[in-house]
């Protein structure tokens, strides 16, 4: 007893020393920042896919080193969209100033001030003419809607801390808009916004949805902080969420409340932009989440399905990323690399603890949450890349693998440390309620880690591994470190099966549809035949990826193939599901015709095992710590 006191003490002690708020300086910075940096943006072209911006920047004679935004907070990679930027001038006292770009930091600047010059006016355009991939960098305007990054289109000095700049921004928009940002102070006159002077940091943190087609929906009236989804879309129908759906989005609010307990902002806007014509991601703010998806989303419950933890994940994100984040993720200028090491929690858990409350504001139900893990689980269990890359190197490797494509994604793997650190932290959750008697568990560890801090104000606090080590100790006594490396470090770890059937469950592969994951499929109109021949690939035959040494892989069969007939009939998906399930009873191959560019060629796939979907299985052998995770917190 006396040994697990003092390991709770000395626990304790660590995470409120070291888990300080960030001094936000740079070793570099030898005088005092400019004045306020004016910066005007105009949108009204944004359907025509162009943005133009105006900055004045007080200056001192002599050199001046300009940056544009390289590291972007929650991208995770060195993906600053400088290539569309466009039009970029110079002029001090009305004459045009010459500049060129640093030959080792594209993303930097070099001018030359003249004597008696104290301010510089400088102009650019963003093209907006992205592909539908990427975070800021993807395409983020129709006809309807802009999504501005503020990233996209400004400049600033070199030498200081993002938070020791001060910017006085603006805002134009097309005739009739509507609009909705984080930031603060917004004042309309006509189609221009007038925003309050505001850090560099909180800039870039604040995006803003502008559209035609606009709605906002309260989620906390009359509470502090004030919630709301602000949402743009293509067309008015789309904008014609449930009743039902916006009381699962409040139910979210108020589960984060009962999980977390403080929060580290002044209000907290969901912005959803609905179109089939933008890239579709999530990107995570302090006070905002700006959310991407197809434009019947809200409308069509397969559409529902698709993006349930979407806004989970982006909102878990406010706490876990934005209030605490891994030390070696900030960069305080968007210049300095950041290191992904510990995007196994800064991702990881917010995987998890999306899911998690996901299920418990009923987004999902629990058969449908069941379904969702056991498809995470099963494609993990049987991803034939975690035979030689670690979960660790998925983190450490993030900023390329974050640009890598679908094909081969299973044998590459991919920033695999969102599903797989998913599975991680739920095997934490089980371990600590199996440890403790059932009393204590992930709950007790948020409400903990994530304390501190000034109540509805945003601020930023750094940790360490050891800072997480010391948290989970903190709960329940264990060796956490060696819990964690092993996981980590290890090459194809258990952790997949392990994680659910500490949970209560077991994965079991069946001939029935995974009705969770089908229905997302039919939403993405595509085919995951990857448990049995081992393909994936769209409804006209489109192969997206082959498994690595499945029976589709040892036929010959590759991504970008087209799957043209099956067992001498034109392909449909129903007839190659036909096929999969015949072959149990018949001993030949299973015959594809595929075309790959001009080449057309017969594959012969030797499978006998049927379709084959994960599902999981109650053991009443183990408590059903899974049920008690997606059960509701909130009163």
């Amino acid at each position: 007893m006396t040994g697990i006191l003092r390991q709770n003490i000395f626990a304790t002690i660590i995470l409120a020393t070291s888990l300080s708020f960030f001094p936000v300086r740079l070793a570099a910075q030898t005088q005092a920042p400019p004045g306020p940096i004016r910066l005007f943006v105009d949108a009204t072209q944004a359907p025509q896919k162009i943005l133009h911006a105006h900055m004045q920047l007080p200056v001192a004679p002599g050199p001046l080193t300009l940056y544009y935004a390289k590291w972007i907070p929650g991208e995770h990679e060195p993906d600053g969209p400088i290539i569309n930027v466009a039009g970029l001038k110079f002029t001090a006292a009305g004459k045009p100033l010459a500049w060129r770009r640093d030959l080792l930091n594209m993303f930097a600047v070099h001018l030359e001030i003249p004597a008696g010059v104290d301010s510089l006016d400088v102009g650019l355009d963003f093209l907006l003419s992205a592909p539908t991939t990427g975070f800021s960098a993807g395409a983020s305007a129709t006809p309807f809607i802009d999504d501005l990054s503020w990233n996209q289109v400004l400049l600033y000095p070199a030498g200081y801390a993002a938070s020791d700049l001060t910017y006085i921004p603006s805002l134009r928009i097309p005739p009739g808009w509507q609009f909705a940002t984080a930031l603060p102070g917004a004042k309309r006159d006509g189609d221009t916004i007038a925003f309050s002077p505001v850090s560099l940091d909180t800039l870039v943190d604040s995006p803003v949805l502008a559209g035609k087609f606009f709605r906002v929906i309260a989620l906390t009236p009359g509470k502090n902080p004030s919630h709301e989804m602000d949402i743009a879309a293509d067309s008015a129908a789309a904008l014609d969420m449930p009743e039902e759906t916006q009381a699962q989005f409040r139910a979210l609010v108020a589960e984060t409340g009962a999980l977390f307990g403080p929060r580290h902002y002044r209000d907290y806007h969901f912005l959803l932009t609905l179109s089939d014509d933008v890239a579709h991601f999530g990107l995570e703010h302090h006070e905002s989440s700006d959310d991407r998806v197809a434009e019947r989303s809200l409308i069509d419950e397969s559409g529902r399905v698709e993006f349930a933890d979407l806004l989970p994940h982006e909102f878990v994100h406010s706490w876990n990323g934005k209030y605490l984040r891994p030390q070696d993720l900030f960069s305080p200028d968007y210049q300095q690399p950041m290191k992904d090491d510990l995007l196994w929690v800064y991702e990881g858990l917010t995987e998890y603890l999306g899911e998690v409350l996901t299920a418990r504001s009923g987004l999902l139900t629990l058969d449908q949450a069941h379904d969702a893990l056991a498809e995470v689980a099963g494609t993990m269990a049987t991803r034939p890349g975690r035979e030689w890359r670690s979960l660790q190197d998925t983190a450490d490797a993030a900023p390329f693998l974050y640009d890598a494509g679908h094909d081969w994604e299973n044998w590459r793997r991919g920033t695999d440390f969102y599903e797989e650190g998913e599975l991680l932290w739920l095997d934490v959750d089980s371990t600590i309620r199996r440890i403790t008697g059932d009393k204590k568990s992930m709950n007790d560890f948020c409400r903990a880690f994530y304390a501190g801090g000034p109540p509805n104000q945003p601020a930023l606090k750094t940790y360490t591994f050891d800072d997480i080590v010391a948290a989970l100790t903190s709960i329940a006594p264990f060796d956490w470190r060696g819990f964690l490396r092993q996981r980590l470090d290890s090459i194809a770890p258990d952790t997949p099966t392990e994680s659910v059937e500490n949970s209560g469950w077991k994965i079991a592969f069946t001939g029935e549809p995974n009705a969770t994951e089908e229905t997302r499929d039919t939403f993405r109109g595509r085919m995951n035949l990857t448990f049995s021949i081992g393909l994936l690939l769209d409804m006209d035959g489109n192969v997206t990826d082959v498994i690595h040494a499945s029976p589709a892989y040892t036929a010959g069969i590759g991504p970008g193939m087209k799957i043209t007939a099956v067992n001498g009939k034109t392909f449909s998906p129903g007839a190659l599901r036909d096929a999969i399930q015949a072959a149990k009873s018949s001993p030949a191959p299973i015959q594809l015709l595929a075309s790959s560019g001009a080449q057309i060629q017969t594959y012969s796939v030797d499978y006998h095992g049927g379709l084959r979907y994960p599902h999981l299985q109650r053991d009443s052998s183990r408590p059903n710590y899974l049920d008690e995770i997606f059960h509701p917190l909130a009163k």
